[in-house]
């Protein structure tokens, strides 16, 4: 399987799927442990791929995705965006509506 393959069967296997610098544990970078932080503050069940350990999805993510910046986060397959285009959704309850949670 190719990296594009592999990114886009990560994406379909997984409801909730975060690309980022670090994981849920140890972001390393600002944005990504604000998009952490907003998932969690959700309680929302979601996956990291660490891009810095994966430099060819870091690569090769940006091309599928249209998306030049990490983190990235995927919801049922739809591209939500980085960590202030997360935070936003959050506060409109459009992630929430998507993935049939109630809005706090």
């Amino acid at each position: 399987m190719n990296v594009q393959d592999n990114i886009k069967k990560l994406i379909a296997d997984n409801e909730v799927i975060l690309f980022m610098k670090g994981n849920k544990q140890i972001p390393q970078c600002g944005f990504s442990a604000q998009a952490v932080f907003s998932l969690m503050e959700n309680n929302v069940d979601f996956t990291t791929v660490n891009v810095l350990e994966k430099p060819e999805i870091r690569q090769e993510l940006p091309l599928i995705s249209n998306w030049p910046t990490f983190p990235q986060l995927f919801v049922k397959g739809e591209l939500i965006g980085g960590s202030d285009i997360i935070i936003e959704e959050f506060k409109s309850g459009n992630i929430q509506k998507m993935l049939n949670k109630e809005i706090k």
